[in-house]
């Protein structure tokens, strides 16, 4: 009988294999069964022998149960070996390292005999830029082969990476040294992805991918789509199989339940929050522990937390990023921002993320220029280069990037169960123009300033979620007036569900921070903001932007000694949580930080050793409380039925007043005196008789106040009455009950 002989292949081949130039290795590479035998190759560039050892019934037909195979190509360091077997059976690599006494010997199973772990239609979808669950099949995911009982079962990872003019990928890891020459990745052809499968790789791998790009130079890259990544200054991805257990199944079933209301006539207070410096060197786990209770204690309805995906330079923030489907490894890995999660869900507390998909970091190991050229960034600079952050936008105009942003948006919302996104700085994605002068940008296709593909992405992103997650929400900042942030896509809107009110930011911020002297020379600044408040759906942020960069606390924007600069935040947040729209509070403020916010460094919380910093943070609660309990300040926040001004105009006592309504017609009044002196004898009219009770005083001696105030409450006959009204303080009334009936 004649000897099988090794199954030729070309030499240019075998170098190109060897090499990583190869676009599909597994074709040479791995068990090929010809002519009644089957030809074995193995790359191992370092090697000082190989062999094929067996499993089951085909191990007995070898001596020792091996099969030793040859280096057939020594400049190449692809061994081969011709197997006298008619099938491929299961076999294993044996691979020898050193000579004479330091010979050590690894066993593993061959990563070239497996068929591919991106299916047709997955590829299909990727390169139509239409995969909603992209995180699935791209990145890095342990995975079992059942053996159905037959061969063993196999356990490993799967690695695939879309990078669709790269010339070669490699997988480099701590599983081969990093040295990628063993382990050349295929090309799934027109989708554009490259993939391995590497058995008895588990959680906990270290990896990056070899670029070999289209301009002819090799990068290493972390994966765009790892879920976990090395805590900065390192860079690498890491391999994570979560084993979390949740246990907010009863949120989850109440917000799927109540998905058809909509979050406009539900209370939402939002207390935002940077997680490295609300407390200093704190896990997801620690944080889990102290956070989740101070926020449910405080009475906040939901958290926002500042971005927590991977970003290697702590002082951008989180709005600089690298990795965009992992957790920032500085608290610990994923599965403890989960704990986190769930532990807010299970204390009634809801989730927002902060999401940045205007741009990127221009750090050259992740995804700038990823395939050798421009690739997640638009290639055009006039669109590609955000000018005032320093930073890569995203190419709105190529599907798949799409498609890598909607379906990290969806990622965050499922795997992590998060309540809702912010987006980041949604204005400069909307105009081609954003921080641009003349002769710097060029028109859309209709000759306008608009980015209708960062329109359409917008409009893309928003309908996908909504459908997919029902009962989360999304809040998009922005800055200028572009119409219908927040009506429905069905209606050519954007399709957010909320926007931040950047002009009342700005308007009352600068009148709490004059003097009262002059604040009556800029009375409108308080009440522009009621003629255009219905015309979105709208947040009211006092964000983490009003607070760093020189501009000082909350606290120390008011003028005046320290009793007046408290009395003013007090006064000034029970005025903007009975005004329409929901509230966002930078952390700090509910207690009168101090001082400017800076990441470096924990919140000043020796504070609240103070009494009159106590106090803010008692009326913060009280406030809470108040709120969540009475419909009329939330049920109606964009509708004008839900709103009625008392007292506009009165500039020269520094008063604001309104009534809010409920549907059902409970009511509440809020009075707000902005001036330094109290008015004892304030004539004002209610929206009907009865009696009103003084359910906050924003200058209650609980609070660090002086204590003026009615006795708890007043007792309005016809429609007037004369309240006392504090110095630089809010006063909430709630109707009790009815007047009697005149005789």
């Amino acid at each position: 009988m004649t000897e099988p002989q090794i199954l030729p292949v070309d030499g240019s081949v075998l170098a190109a294999v060897a090499s990583g130039m190869h676009h599909d290795p597994h074709a040479v590479l791995g068990a090929h069964p010809h002519d009644g035998a089957v030809t074995v190759r193995v790359l191992k560039p370092l090697a000082a022998a190989v062999a094929v050892r067996f499993e089951g019934a085909a191990s007995r037909r070898f001596p020792d149960g091996q099969y030793e195979i040859e280096l057939a190509h020594e400049q190449d360091g692809i061994w081969a070996g011709v197997l006298p077997v008619e099938q491929v059976p299961t076999y294993r690599v044996a691979t020898s390292y050193g000579e004479g006494d330091a010979v050590t010997t690894t066993v593993k199973d061959d990563p070239y005999r497996f068929l591919p772990t991106v299916g047709e239609v997955d590829q299909h979808l990727i390169g139509e830029g239409r995969h909603e669950q992209l995180w699935t099949v791209l990145g890095a995911h342990v995975k079992t082969f059942d053996g159905l009982g037959v061969v063993p079962d196999v356990t490993g990872a799967a690695f695939a990476v879309w990078a669709p003019r790269a010339r070669a990928v490699r997988l480099k890891a701590d599983f081969n040294n990093w040295d990628g020459r063993e382990h050349p990745m295929r090309s799934l052809g027109s989708s554009g992805v490259w993939e391995i499968f590497v058995p008895d790789v588990g959680s906990g791998t270290h990896y990056k991918y070899a670029i070999l790009g289209a301009d002819g130079v090799w990068t290493e890259r972390a994966d765009p789509m790892a879920g976990y990544a090395e805590k900065p200054p390192m860079t690498a991805s890491i391999v994570h199989a979560s084993t979390y257990e949740w246990g907010d199944e009863a949120w989850l079933a109440q917000r799927a339940a109540d998905a058809g209301r909509g979050h406009t006539d539900r209370p939402m207070s939002i207390y935002e929050v940077h997680l490295g410096s609300w407390r200093k060197d704190k896990t997801y786990e620690q944080l889990a522990d102290e956070l989740v209770g101070y926020v449910s204690d405080l009475g906040f309805t939901h958290v926002e937390f500042m971005p927590v995906m991977q970003h290697p330079f702590g002082g951008s923030w989180g709005y600089h990023v690298t990795s965009y489907y992992a957790p920032d490894s500085r608290f610990g890995d994923p599965d403890g921002l989960r704990l986190l999660i769930d532990r807010l869900h299970q204390a009634g507390v809801g989730v927002i993320l902060d999401w940045v998909p205007g741009h990127f970091a221009t750090d050259p190991w992740a995804l700038v220029r990823f395939d050798g050229a421009p690739l997640y960034e638009d290639p055009n600079p006039q669109r590609g280069w955000h000018k005032e952050w320093g930073s890569h936008i995203f190419d709105f105009g190529n599907p798949p990037v799409r498609n890598f942003l909607y379906a990290n948006a969806l990622y965050w919302l499922e795997e992590f169960h998060a309540d809702g996104l912010r987006v980041d700085g949604v204005a400069s994605m909307l105009y081609l123009d954003y921080s641009r002068e003349a002769g710097e940008w060029t028109p859309n296709k209709h000759g306008g300033r608009e980015n209708l593909e960062a329109v359409q992405f917008l409009q893309e992103m928003n309908a996908t979620v909504y459908k997919r997650v029902p009962g989360v929400v999304t809040i998009a900042e922005e800055s200028t007036s572009w119409p219908g942030v927040t009506r429905p896509t069905s209606e050519g809107g954007l399709g957010f569900g909320f926007k931040w009110n950047m002009g009342w930011m700005h308007d009352t911020l600068g009148y709490i921070g004059r003097d009262p002297v002059y604040r009556a020379h800029h009375h409108g600044e308080m009440t522009f903001a009621l003629v255009y408040a219905w015309s979105e759906n709208f947040v009211l942020p006092i964000s983490h932007d009003e607070v760093v960069h020189g501009k000082g606390s909350l606290l120390r924007k008011a003028p005046g000694d320290r009793w007046r600069q408290l009395a003013t935040l007090r006064a000034y947040l029970a005025y903007m949580w009975a005004h329409p729209g929901k509230q966002l509070l930078f952390m700090g403020s509910e207690f009168g930080q101090e001082s400017e916010w800076a990441e470096s460094r924990e919140l000043d919380w020796w504070l609240l050793d103070l009494p009159d910093h106590l106090g803010v943070h008692r009326a913060m609660k009280d406030m809470n409380a108040r709120y969540k309990e009475t419909p009329a300040l939330w049920a109606r926040d964009t509708s004008p039925e839900g709103f009625e001004w008392l007292v506009a105009d009165d500039s020269q006592a520094n008063v604001f007043a309104w009534v809010r309504r409920d549907a059902d017609g409970s009511q509440l009044v809020s009075i707000t005196n902005f001036s330094a002196q109290p008015h004892d004898r304030y004539g004002l009219r209610f929206p009907q008789p009865g009696q009103w009770d003084e359910v906050l005083n924003t200058d209650a001696t609980d609070f660090g106040g002086s204590g003026v105030g009615n006795l708890g409450r007043v007792l309005v006959e016809g429609d007037r009455a004369e309240i006392a009204l504090p110095p630089l303080a809010t006063v909430w009334f709630r109707l009790a009950e009815p007047a009697a009936p005149e005789a």
